[in-house]
């Protein structure tokens, strides 16, 4: 199988057998929601639970902001976070204690405390992972699932693509864009994105949340903007109609994928929100974001499912591009020659 998600249908079936029998169940595993919803009483419990494995820089760090931000998309605060580390025997006690502190700073930031979790050294891995799990919790009233988007209402973006994936390659693989002409100065920057623009969608979902009622939120992770569109057209069961035109491409992103032939729309895209509002929210949602200092865009709208998954590309409409694995895990395994 190709490193990353499962194939979307295989996915799909998969969950879509699994009994719910539990009455506070609101939300188990389904195809397009980015977390669990769980009944304890007066609010809802928000369960995540996502591993690092593109990377073994910062993963303490990581696995803070990829869990937090699935939290939050649920409209939830995210609160409690467990973590499971992997080692490989020869991870030295120095490393072990910079992922902790990297966990600790991350926790520290976003207002998370970290509960518990297990640490092992196993010669089944090759370099450390970190498997997070996070809880959060929401007032009922409040909860934000894919499942109320409606055709008619309108696609928000914001940040720009693909965050997350262009600091990674310019980070791992900085020797083969520099071979490739880009200056030392856009590399640097591209590295930079981790913290500027950032991977987290917490502050922005929080202010989307106290300004409008979002009918969905979704972050793009593996399989990018383009495999974040079709699970969240998915989840609610619509389809979608997006203007390339509209969709924000961060400046180091167009070069670094242009050096390496990589598509942006397939890269690895933790830092970018998806939000689907009605249209009467977009512009408070908007003016909520720009207060925010967070830069956004209306990208498309959601229509009837039928109607499929469509992009506007120079003026002509074709199908969203579909990704079977990320352009950053393809990249890796593969090397700079694209086959697309």
């Amino acid at each position: 199988m190709l490193q990353g998600k499962l194939p979307a249908g295989l996915l799909k079936d998969l969950l879509d057998a699994i009994p719910i029998n539990d009455p506070d169940v609101i939300v188990g595993p389904r195809f397009g929601e980015d977390a669990a919803v769980l009944d304890i009483g007066d609010r809802y419990l928000i369960a995540k639970s996502d591993p690092i494995t593109f990377t073994a820089h910062r993963i303490g760090w990581y696995a803070l902001q990829i869990n937090a931000n699935d939290v939050a998309t649920m409209g939830a605060r995210p609160r409690w976070f467990l973590g499971t580390l992997l080692l490989p025997p020869r991870c030295s006690e120095e490393e072990v204690q910079q992922i902790f502190a990297d966990i600790q700073q991350a926790c520290q930031s976003l207002g998370v405390t970290l509960v518990g979790g297990h640490t092992e050294v196993t010669d089944g891995v090759e370099r450390p992972i970190l498997a997070g799990t996070l809880l959060g919790e929401v007032a009922k009233d409040r909860l934000v699932v894919n499942a109320n988007a409606r055709p008619g209402d309108v696609v928000l973006l914001t940040q720009g693509i693909a965050i997350e994936g262009t600091a990674i390659l310019a980070q791992d693989a900085s020797a083969q864009l520099a071979a490739q002409g880009l200056s030392d100065a856009t590399i640097r920057r591209a590295q930079a994105y981790l913290d500027d623009p950032g991977i987290s969608v917490v502050p922005a979902a929080e202010a989307l949340c106290r300004a409008v009622r979002p009918r969905a939120m979704h972050d793009p992770t593996e399989g990018g903007l383009a495999t974040a569109l079709a699970e969240l057209a998915t989840g609610a069961a619509c389809g979608l109609a997006i203007d390339l035109d509209t969709v924000p491409f961060l400046p180091e992103t167009a070069e670094i994928c242009e050096a390496l032939g990589l598509d942006p729309l397939g890269l690895l895209a933790s830092g970018s929100l998806l939000a689907v509002v009605a249209p009467r929210d977009v512009l408070p949602a908007l003016k909520a974001l720009e207060e925010g200092n967070i830069a956004a865009a209306a990208i498309g709208r959601l229509t009837e499912q039928e109607q499929g998954l469509r992009m506007l590309v120079d003026g002509d409409w074709h199908d969203v591009p579909s990704f079977p694995r990320d352009e950053l895990a393809r990249f890796f395994e593969e090397g700079v020659e694209a086959d697309r």
